[in-house]
Protein backbone atom coordinates (compact mmCIF):
# COMPACT_ATOMS: atom_id res chain seq x y z
CA UNK A 1 0.00 0.00 0.00
CA UNK A 2 0.66 3.48 -0.56
CA UNK A 3 1.32 6.08 1.97
CA UNK A 4 -1.52 7.64 1.67
CA UNK A 5 -3.26 4.48 1.77
CA UNK A 6 -1.71 3.85 5.14
CA UNK A 7 -2.98 7.14 6.23
CA UNK A 8 -6.51 7.39 5.51
CA UNK A 9 -6.20 3.90 6.98
CA UNK A 10 -5.41 5.01 9.89
CA UNK A 11 -7.54 8.12 10.60
CA UNK A 12 -10.48 5.56 9.84
CA UNK A 13 -9.62 3.55 13.13
CA UNK A 14 -8.59 6.55 14.70
CA UNK A 15 -12.05 7.99 14.35
CA UNK A 16 -13.98 4.34 15.18
CA UNK A 17 -11.67 4.41 18.42
CA UNK A 18 -12.91 8.30 19.16
CA UNK A 19 -16.59 7.66 19.07
CA UNK A 20 -16.05 4.50 21.51
CA UNK A 21 -14.39 7.03 23.95
CA UNK A 22 -16.57 9.75 23.43
CA UNK A 23 -19.72 7.34 24.92
CA UNK A 24 -17.27 5.96 27.57
CA UNK A 25 -17.85 9.26 29.20
CA UNK A 26 -21.42 9.76 27.97
CA UNK A 27 -22.55 5.92 29.65
CA UNK A 28 -23.80 6.03 33.00
CA UNK A 29 -25.65 3.02 33.44
CA UNK A 30 -26.33 -0.13 31.99
CA UNK A 31 -29.80 0.91 29.83
CA UNK A 32 -27.07 3.09 28.37
CA UNK A 33 -24.74 0.91 27.38
CA UNK A 34 -27.21 -2.15 26.54
CA UNK A 35 -29.44 -0.33 24.87
CA UNK A 36 -28.97 3.37 24.36
CA UNK A 37 -31.08 4.80 26.96
CA UNK A 38 -34.07 3.95 24.88
CA UNK A 39 -33.22 6.87 23.13
CA UNK A 40 -31.91 6.97 19.80
CA UNK A 41 -33.44 7.32 16.45
CA UNK A 42 -35.00 5.83 12.95
CA UNK A 43 -32.10 6.72 11.25
CA UNK A 44 -29.34 5.71 13.30
CA UNK A 45 -31.03 2.57 13.99
CA UNK A 46 -32.19 1.88 10.71
CA UNK A 47 -28.59 2.40 9.63
CA UNK A 48 -27.11 0.16 11.85
CA UNK A 49 -29.68 -2.54 11.39
CA UNK A 50 -28.78 -3.03 7.79
CA UNK A 51 -24.88 -2.67 8.64
CA UNK A 52 -25.49 -5.65 11.03
CA UNK A 53 -27.38 -7.47 8.58
CA UNK A 54 -25.37 -7.10 5.64
CA UNK A 55 -22.17 -5.61 6.34
CA UNK A 56 -20.31 -8.51 7.28
CA UNK A 57 -21.18 -10.68 4.95
CA UNK A 58 -21.65 -8.34 1.80
CA UNK A 59 -18.14 -8.67 0.31
CA UNK A 60 -17.93 -12.10 0.37
CA UNK A 61 -22.00 -13.80 -0.34
CA UNK A 62 -23.59 -11.21 -2.43
CA UNK A 63 -19.82 -10.70 -4.55
CA UNK A 64 -19.45 -14.18 -5.01
CA UNK A 65 -23.68 -14.46 -5.78
CA UNK A 66 -22.91 -11.82 -8.80
CA UNK A 67 -19.77 -14.23 -9.82
CA UNK A 68 -21.57 -16.88 -9.94
CA UNK A 69 -25.26 -16.76 -11.15
CA UNK A 70 -25.45 -12.83 -11.65
CA UNK A 71 -27.77 -10.52 -10.78
CA UNK A 72 -30.59 -13.58 -9.76
CA UNK A 73 -28.65 -13.54 -6.73
CA UNK A 74 -30.00 -10.07 -5.45
CA UNK A 75 -33.08 -12.14 -4.31
CA UNK A 76 -31.25 -13.31 -1.38
CA UNK A 77 -31.34 -10.02 0.90
CA UNK A 78 -34.68 -9.35 -0.75
CA UNK A 79 -36.25 -11.78 2.04
CA UNK A 80 -34.27 -9.65 4.03
CA UNK A 81 -36.50 -7.03 2.99
CA UNK A 82 -39.41 -9.31 3.55
CA UNK A 83 -38.10 -10.01 7.14
CA UNK A 84 -37.40 -6.26 7.93
CA UNK A 85 -41.17 -5.41 7.10
CA UNK A 86 -42.82 -8.13 7.89
CA UNK A 87 -41.41 -7.68 11.29
CA UNK A 88 -42.21 -3.99 11.08
CA UNK A 89 -45.63 -4.45 10.78
CA UNK A 90 -46.14 -7.91 13.16
CA UNK A 91 -43.17 -7.49 15.46
CA UNK A 92 -42.31 -4.19 16.38
CA UNK A 93 -45.74 -3.11 17.85
CA UNK A 94 -45.59 -5.97 20.57
CA UNK A 95 -41.46 -5.73 21.59
CA UNK A 96 -41.85 -1.85 21.81
CA UNK A 97 -45.03 -2.65 24.20
CA UNK A 98 -43.23 -5.06 26.39
CA UNK A 99 -40.14 -2.77 26.49
CA UNK A 100 -41.66 0.06 27.47
CA UNK A 101 -43.78 -1.67 30.07
CA UNK A 102 -40.60 -4.14 31.36
CA UNK A 103 -37.91 -2.33 30.34
CA UNK A 104 -35.96 -5.37 28.55
CA UNK A 105 -32.46 -5.17 27.77
CA UNK A 106 -32.29 -8.29 25.93
CA UNK A 107 -33.87 -11.08 23.49
CA UNK A 108 -34.56 -14.23 26.32
CA UNK A 109 -35.93 -11.80 28.59
CA UNK A 110 -39.03 -12.19 26.56
CA UNK A 111 -38.88 -16.17 26.99
CA UNK A 112 -39.05 -15.35 30.75
CA UNK A 113 -42.17 -13.14 30.52
CA UNK A 114 -43.97 -15.70 28.37
CA UNK A 115 -42.56 -19.39 30.07
CA UNK A 116 -40.24 -18.77 33.24
CA UNK A 117 -37.01 -18.17 33.88
CA UNK A 118 -35.43 -21.51 33.03
CA UNK A 119 -36.93 -21.36 29.88
CA UNK A 120 -35.04 -17.54 29.50
CA UNK A 121 -31.59 -18.92 30.73
CA UNK A 122 -31.55 -21.64 27.74
CA UNK A 123 -32.39 -18.85 25.42
CA UNK A 124 -29.64 -17.20 26.86
CA UNK A 125 -27.09 -19.52 26.57
CA UNK A 126 -27.97 -20.63 23.06
CA UNK A 127 -27.90 -17.05 21.79
CA UNK A 128 -24.75 -16.34 23.76
CA UNK A 129 -23.12 -19.22 22.33
CA UNK A 130 -24.40 -18.50 18.95
CA UNK A 131 -23.08 -15.22 18.86
CA UNK A 132 -19.42 -15.53 20.50
CA UNK A 133 -19.73 -18.17 17.49
CA UNK A 134 -21.01 -15.32 14.63
CA UNK A 135 -18.31 -12.95 16.23
CA UNK A 136 -15.21 -14.62 15.56
CA UNK A 137 -16.59 -16.17 12.35
CA UNK A 138 -17.12 -12.72 11.18
CA UNK A 139 -13.09 -11.24 12.48
CA UNK A 140 -11.44 -14.70 11.02
CA UNK A 141 -13.95 -14.33 7.51
CA UNK A 142 -12.73 -10.73 7.62
CA UNK A 143 -8.94 -11.34 7.96
CA UNK A 144 -8.64 -13.83 5.37
CA UNK A 145 -10.55 -11.38 2.77
CA UNK A 146 -8.33 -8.90 3.55
CA UNK A 147 -4.70 -10.39 3.82
CA UNK A 148 -6.11 -12.85 0.21
CA UNK A 149 -6.79 -9.05 -1.38
CA UNK A 150 -3.98 -6.65 0.10
CA UNK A 151 -0.71 -8.53 -0.06
CA UNK A 152 1.13 -6.42 2.45
CA UNK A 153 -1.19 -7.81 5.64
CA UNK A 154 -0.92 -11.06 6.64
CA UNK A 155 -3.55 -13.07 8.66
CA UNK A 156 -2.63 -12.97 11.93
CA UNK A 157 -2.29 -8.78 11.69
CA UNK A 158 -5.27 -8.50 9.37
CA UNK A 159 -7.18 -10.37 12.53
CA UNK A 160 -5.39 -8.93 15.47
CA UNK A 161 -6.53 -5.19 13.93
CA UNK A 162 -9.61 -5.41 13.24
CA UNK A 163 -10.40 -8.03 16.52
CA UNK A 164 -8.80 -4.82 18.81
CA UNK A 165 -10.42 -2.19 17.28
CA UNK A 166 -13.70 -3.66 17.51
CA UNK A 167 -13.45 -4.88 21.12
CA UNK A 168 -12.05 -1.49 22.53
CA UNK A 169 -14.59 0.81 20.57
CA UNK A 170 -17.48 -1.79 21.73
CA UNK A 171 -16.40 -2.67 25.00
CA UNK A 172 -16.15 0.83 26.25
CA UNK A 173 -18.64 2.59 24.49
CA UNK A 174 -21.59 0.23 24.29
CA UNK A 175 -24.80 -0.06 21.83
CA UNK A 176 -24.06 3.67 21.46
CA UNK A 177 -20.51 3.36 20.27
CA UNK A 178 -22.11 0.39 18.07
CA UNK A 179 -24.32 2.48 16.34
CA UNK A 180 -22.99 5.29 15.58
CA UNK A 181 -19.70 3.34 14.35
CA UNK A 182 -22.24 1.53 12.24
CA UNK A 183 -23.31 4.94 10.67
CA UNK A 184 -20.20 5.69 10.02
CA UNK A 185 -18.84 2.57 8.34
CA UNK A 186 -21.57 2.11 6.39
CA UNK A 187 -21.29 5.56 4.82
CA UNK A 188 -17.75 4.52 4.35
CA UNK A 189 -19.20 1.19 2.46
CA UNK A 190 -22.24 2.94 0.89
CA UNK A 191 -19.92 5.66 -0.52
CA UNK A 192 -16.64 4.10 -1.40
CA UNK A 193 -18.83 1.33 -3.70
CA UNK A 194 -21.07 3.22 -5.14
CA UNK A 195 -18.51 6.25 -6.19
CA UNK A 196 -15.15 4.53 -6.97
CA UNK A 197 -15.75 0.76 -6.74
CA UNK A 198 -18.76 0.49 -9.24
CA UNK A 199 -17.57 3.38 -11.77
CA UNK A 200 -14.33 2.30 -11.88
CA UNK A 201 -14.57 -1.23 -12.25
CA UNK A 202 -17.53 -0.76 -14.85
CA UNK A 203 -14.69 1.10 -17.11
CA UNK A 204 -12.05 -1.30 -16.45
CA UNK A 205 -14.02 -4.47 -17.49
CA UNK A 206 -15.29 -2.59 -20.89
CA UNK A 207 -18.59 -1.73 -19.87
CA UNK A 208 -21.90 -2.93 -21.32
CA UNK A 209 -20.64 -4.59 -24.94
CA UNK A 210 -18.22 -6.30 -23.02
CA UNK A 211 -20.31 -7.55 -20.33
CA UNK A 212 -22.54 -8.73 -22.95
CA UNK A 213 -20.13 -10.43 -24.96
CA UNK A 214 -17.69 -12.36 -22.54
CA UNK A 215 -21.30 -13.51 -19.99
CA UNK A 216 -24.38 -15.75 -20.28
CA UNK A 217 -27.36 -14.31 -21.26
CA UNK A 218 -28.57 -15.67 -17.79
CA UNK A 219 -26.56 -13.85 -16.04
CA UNK A 220 -28.08 -10.86 -16.50
CA UNK A 221 -32.07 -12.45 -15.64
CA UNK A 222 -33.67 -12.42 -12.73
CA UNK A 223 -34.54 -16.30 -13.00
CA UNK A 224 -31.77 -17.98 -12.97
CA UNK A 225 -32.47 -19.12 -9.30
CA UNK A 226 -33.91 -22.16 -8.49
CA UNK A 227 -37.19 -22.44 -6.59
CA UNK A 228 -34.90 -24.45 -3.44
CA UNK A 229 -32.77 -21.77 -3.35
CA UNK A 230 -35.59 -18.81 -2.85
CA UNK A 231 -37.39 -21.16 -0.32
CA UNK A 232 -33.72 -21.95 0.98
CA UNK A 233 -32.90 -18.23 1.38
CA UNK A 234 -36.46 -17.59 2.88
CA UNK A 235 -36.36 -19.61 5.65
CA UNK A 236 -32.85 -18.78 6.76
CA UNK A 237 -33.06 -15.04 7.00
CA UNK A 238 -36.91 -13.91 7.28
CA UNK A 239 -36.50 -16.17 11.03
CA UNK A 240 -33.63 -14.05 11.94
CA UNK A 241 -35.55 -11.14 12.13
CA UNK A 242 -37.44 -12.55 15.15
CA UNK A 243 -35.24 -14.35 16.64
CA UNK A 244 -31.93 -12.01 16.62
CA UNK A 245 -30.95 -10.35 19.71
CA UNK A 246 -28.78 -7.69 17.69
CA UNK A 247 -32.51 -6.67 16.53
CA UNK A 248 -34.07 -6.26 19.44
CA UNK A 249 -31.50 -4.54 21.16
CA UNK A 250 -32.45 -1.91 19.13
CA UNK A 251 -35.93 -1.88 19.24
CA UNK A 252 -35.32 -1.21 22.55
CA UNK A 253 -32.95 1.27 22.07
CA UNK A 254 -35.25 3.25 20.14
CA UNK A 255 -37.47 6.23 21.11
CA UNK A 256 -40.66 5.21 20.42
CA UNK A 257 -42.73 2.25 18.39
CA UNK A 258 -43.38 4.45 15.34
CA UNK A 259 -39.21 5.42 15.55
CA UNK A 260 -38.33 1.55 15.89
CA UNK A 261 -40.73 0.82 12.45
CA UNK A 262 -39.36 3.70 10.28
CA UNK A 263 -35.90 2.36 11.22
CA UNK A 264 -37.04 -1.00 10.12
CA UNK A 265 -38.59 0.48 7.10
CA UNK A 266 -35.17 2.27 6.17
CA UNK A 267 -33.19 -0.83 6.87
CA UNK A 268 -35.46 -3.40 4.62
CA UNK A 269 -35.12 -0.42 1.60
CA UNK A 270 -31.68 -0.55 1.84
CA UNK A 271 -31.26 -3.89 1.74
CA UNK A 272 -33.19 -4.73 -1.28
CA UNK A 273 -33.02 -3.06 -3.86
CA UNK A 274 -30.02 -0.95 -2.84
CA UNK A 275 -27.67 -3.07 -1.74
CA UNK A 276 -28.64 -6.27 -3.30
CA UNK A 277 -28.37 -5.12 -6.81
CA UNK A 278 -24.83 -3.19 -5.89
CA UNK A 279 -23.56 -6.16 -4.52
CA UNK A 280 -23.78 -8.82 -7.46
CA UNK A 281 -23.65 -6.15 -9.96
CA UNK A 282 -19.93 -5.98 -8.48
CA UNK A 283 -19.65 -9.91 -8.68
CA UNK A 284 -20.50 -9.92 -12.18
CA UNK A 285 -18.02 -7.38 -12.89
CA UNK A 286 -15.86 -9.65 -11.35
CA UNK A 287 -17.12 -12.95 -13.43
CA UNK A 288 -16.33 -10.76 -16.64
CA UNK A 289 -12.64 -9.42 -15.48
CA UNK A 290 -11.66 -13.02 -14.50
CA UNK A 291 -13.34 -14.58 -18.06
CA UNK A 292 -11.39 -11.62 -19.97
CA UNK A 293 -8.22 -12.80 -17.92
CA UNK A 294 -7.69 -9.45 -15.87
CA UNK A 295 -6.60 -11.55 -13.18
CA UNK A 296 -4.13 -13.78 -14.23
CA UNK A 297 -1.00 -11.48 -12.83
CA UNK A 298 -2.10 -12.53 -9.56
CA UNK A 299 -2.36 -16.21 -10.25
CA UNK A 300 -6.25 -16.33 -11.29
CA UNK A 301 -5.89 -17.02 -15.29
CA UNK A 302 -9.07 -18.78 -16.49
CA UNK A 303 -7.02 -22.05 -16.86
CA UNK A 304 -7.24 -22.29 -12.60
CA UNK A 305 -9.81 -22.31 -10.45
CA UNK A 306 -11.51 -19.26 -8.75
CA UNK A 307 -13.28 -19.25 -5.28
CA UNK A 308 -16.40 -17.15 -6.32
CA UNK A 309 -16.19 -15.11 -3.19
CA UNK A 310 -13.24 -13.68 -3.92
CA UNK A 311 -13.91 -12.58 -7.39
CA UNK A 312 -14.85 -8.92 -6.39
CA UNK A 313 -11.85 -8.40 -3.95
CA UNK A 314 -9.48 -9.28 -6.50
CA UNK A 315 -11.40 -7.11 -8.80
CA UNK A 316 -10.59 -4.11 -6.96
CA UNK A 317 -7.31 -5.14 -6.05
CA UNK A 318 -7.00 -5.44 -10.03
CA UNK A 319 -8.39 -2.15 -11.18
CA UNK A 320 -8.10 0.59 -8.64
CA UNK A 321 -5.24 2.87 -8.53
CA UNK A 322 -2.70 3.73 -5.70
CA UNK A 323 -4.19 5.88 -3.16
CA UNK A 324 -7.63 4.74 -3.22
CA UNK A 325 -6.39 1.26 -1.83
CA UNK A 326 -6.81 2.75 1.56
CA UNK A 327 -10.28 3.65 1.11
CA UNK A 328 -11.46 -0.07 -0.39
CA UNK A 329 -9.38 -1.14 2.42
CA UNK A 330 -11.58 0.93 5.04
CA UNK A 331 -15.09 -0.10 3.40
CA UNK A 332 -14.40 -3.86 3.57
CA UNK A 333 -13.21 -3.49 7.70
CA UNK A 334 -16.09 -1.25 8.24
CA UNK A 335 -18.42 -3.88 6.59
CA UNK A 336 -16.66 -6.61 8.68
CA UNK A 337 -16.56 -4.84 11.91
CA UNK A 338 -20.09 -2.91 11.65
CA UNK A 339 -21.57 -7.07 11.84
CA UNK A 340 -18.98 -7.93 14.76
CA UNK A 341 -19.15 -5.29 16.84
CA UNK A 342 -23.32 -5.87 17.02
CA UNK A 343 -22.54 -9.75 17.85
CA UNK A 344 -20.02 -8.88 20.57
CA UNK A 345 -22.68 -6.77 22.10
CA UNK A 346 -25.72 -9.14 22.12
CA UNK A 347 -23.36 -11.81 23.43
CA UNK A 348 -22.46 -9.43 26.24
CA UNK A 349 -25.80 -8.46 27.01
CA UNK A 350 -26.81 -12.50 27.16
CA UNK A 351 -24.13 -13.31 29.51
CA UNK A 352 -24.20 -10.36 31.81
CA UNK A 353 -28.53 -10.52 31.70
CA UNK A 354 -29.98 -13.20 30.73
CA UNK A 355 -27.26 -16.34 32.66
CA UNK A 356 -24.74 -14.07 35.28
CA UNK A 357 -27.59 -12.11 35.82
CA UNK A 358 -30.24 -15.19 36.71
CA UNK A 359 -26.94 -17.08 38.78
CA UNK A 360 -25.77 -14.38 40.61
CA UNK A 361 -27.75 -11.76 42.17
CA UNK A 362 -27.35 -8.54 40.42
CA UNK A 363 -25.18 -5.28 42.37
CA UNK A 364 -27.80 -2.79 42.73
CA UNK A 365 -24.62 0.20 42.08
CA UNK A 366 -25.61 1.30 38.79
CA UNK A 367 -21.35 2.60 38.31
CA UNK A 368 -20.33 -1.02 39.26
CA UNK A 369 -23.20 -2.67 36.44
CA UNK A 370 -21.58 -0.84 33.93
CA UNK A 371 -18.13 -1.40 34.86
CA UNK A 372 -19.04 -5.16 34.97
CA UNK A 373 -20.72 -4.81 31.32
CA UNK A 374 -18.14 -3.54 30.23
CA UNK A 375 -15.39 -5.80 31.12
CA UNK A 376 -17.76 -9.07 30.04
CA UNK A 377 -17.55 -7.45 26.44
CA UNK A 378 -14.44 -7.06 26.71
CA UNK A 379 -13.44 -10.40 27.85
CA UNK A 380 -16.00 -12.19 25.44
CA UNK A 381 -14.23 -10.01 22.59
CA UNK A 382 -10.82 -11.48 23.43
CA UNK A 383 -12.40 -14.90 23.68
CA UNK A 384 -13.85 -14.74 20.07
CA UNK A 385 -10.33 -13.04 18.82
CA UNK A 386 -8.67 -15.60 20.27
CA UNK A 387 -10.94 -18.30 19.12
CA UNK A 388 -10.57 -16.48 15.54
CA UNK A 389 -7.16 -17.19 16.18
CA UNK A 390 -6.20 -20.76 17.09
CA UNK A 391 -9.21 -22.92 17.34
CA UNK A 392 -10.83 -22.78 13.70
CA UNK A 393 -12.24 -26.13 14.31
CA UNK A 394 -13.91 -25.23 17.03
CA UNK A 395 -15.71 -21.74 14.92
CA UNK A 396 -17.29 -23.84 12.64
CA UNK A 397 -18.49 -25.72 15.80
CA UNK A 398 -19.81 -22.26 17.33
CA UNK A 399 -21.57 -21.52 13.77
CA UNK A 400 -23.23 -24.30 14.51
CA UNK A 401 -24.49 -22.84 17.10
CA UNK A 402 -25.77 -20.05 15.69
CA UNK A 403 -27.57 -22.12 13.43
CA UNK A 404 -29.13 -24.26 16.55
CA UNK A 405 -30.16 -20.76 17.76
CA UNK A 406 -32.15 -19.84 14.57
CA UNK A 407 -33.74 -23.18 14.29
CA UNK A 408 -34.16 -23.16 17.82
CA UNK A 409 -35.74 -20.03 18.93
CA UNK A 410 -37.95 -19.61 16.50
CA UNK A 411 -41.00 -21.43 17.01
CA UNK A 412 -41.30 -20.81 21.08
CA UNK A 413 -41.09 -17.07 20.66
CA UNK A 414 -43.78 -17.03 17.57
CA UNK A 415 -45.42 -19.17 19.63
CA UNK A 416 -45.30 -16.71 23.20
CA UNK A 417 -46.07 -13.90 20.60
CA UNK A 418 -49.15 -14.88 18.88
CA UNK A 419 -50.45 -17.89 20.42
CA UNK A 420 -52.10 -19.02 24.06
CA UNK A 421 -50.85 -22.43 23.92
CA UNK A 422 -47.85 -21.25 25.66
CA UNK A 423 -46.06 -24.32 27.36
CA UNK A 424 -42.43 -23.67 29.11
CA UNK A 425 -41.76 -27.80 29.30
CA UNK A 426 -42.85 -27.92 25.37
CA UNK A 427 -40.39 -24.56 24.60
CA UNK A 428 -37.46 -26.14 25.81
CA UNK A 429 -37.57 -29.23 24.03
CA UNK A 430 -38.64 -27.37 20.94
CA UNK A 431 -35.61 -25.16 21.76
CA UNK A 432 -32.95 -28.53 21.65
CA UNK A 433 -35.00 -30.41 19.12
CA UNK A 434 -35.12 -27.69 16.28
CA UNK A 435 -31.08 -26.91 16.91
CA UNK A 436 -29.79 -30.14 17.41
CA UNK A 437 -31.76 -31.29 14.01
CA UNK A 438 -29.98 -28.80 11.75
CA UNK A 439 -26.85 -28.89 13.62
CA UNK A 440 -26.64 -32.82 12.83
CA UNK A 441 -28.21 -32.49 9.65
CA UNK A 442 -25.46 -29.83 8.56
CA UNK A 443 -22.71 -32.16 10.05
CA UNK A 444 -23.04 -35.08 8.30
CA UNK A 445 -23.23 -33.19 4.89
CA UNK A 446 -26.29 -35.25 3.35
CA UNK A 447 -28.38 -34.68 0.40
CA UNK A 448 -32.00 -33.68 1.85
CA UNK A 449 -34.68 -34.11 0.52
CA UNK A 450 -36.05 -31.50 -2.57
CA UNK A 451 -33.00 -29.73 -1.95
CA UNK A 452 -34.09 -27.86 1.04
CA UNK A 453 -31.43 -26.32 3.88
CA UNK A 454 -30.96 -28.08 7.33
CA UNK A 455 -32.33 -25.09 8.50
CA UNK A 456 -35.87 -25.89 7.40
CA UNK A 457 -36.10 -29.26 8.77
CA UNK A 458 -35.01 -27.83 11.94
CA UNK A 459 -38.00 -25.71 12.37
CA UNK A 460 -40.31 -28.17 11.24
CA UNK A 461 -38.91 -30.61 14.01
CA UNK A 462 -39.25 -27.45 16.30
CA UNK A 463 -42.66 -27.05 15.48
CA UNK A 464 -43.14 -31.01 15.55
CA UNK A 465 -41.71 -31.82 19.38
CA UNK A 466 -43.75 -28.22 20.36
CA UNK A 467 -47.72 -29.43 19.54
CA UNK A 468 -46.44 -32.91 21.21
CA UNK A 469 -45.30 -31.72 24.29
CA UNK A 470 -48.41 -29.63 24.70
CA UNK A 471 -50.72 -31.70 23.84
CA UNK A 472 -49.22 -34.85 25.95
CA UNK A 473 -49.10 -31.95 29.19
CA UNK A 474 -52.35 -30.79 28.03
CA UNK A 475 -53.80 -34.40 28.21
CA UNK A 476 -52.09 -35.36 31.35
CA UNK A 477 -53.98 -32.44 32.99
CA UNK A 478 -56.86 -33.99 32.09
CA UNK A 479 -56.56 -37.81 33.11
Amino acid sequence: MSVLDIIIFTIYFTAMLGVGFYFLRKNKNIEDYYVGNRSLGSWHIGLSVVATDVGGGFSIGLGGLGFAIGISGSWMLFTGFVGAWLSAVVLIPIISKLSGKYKFLTFPQIFEHYYNPKVALLAGIISAVGYIGFTSSQLLAGAKLVSATFQEIDLFTALLTMGVIAIIYTGIGGLKAVIYTDTIQWIILMSGLIFIGIPISYKAIGGIETIRAVIAPEFLSLNNVSWQQLVNWAITIIPIWFVGMTLYQRIYASRNEKQAKKAWFIAGFFEWPLMAFMGVILGLFARVAYENNMFASLGFSTNTTIDAEMGLPILLNTVLPAGIMGLVLSAYFSAILSTADSCLMAASGNIQTDILGKIFKSNKNTRIQLRLSQLITIVIGILALFLASHMTNVLELMLYSYAFMVSGLFIPVIIALYSNKRNSYAAIAAMISGGSTTVILTSINIQLPLGLDANIYGIVTSAIIYSIIYFITKLSKHV
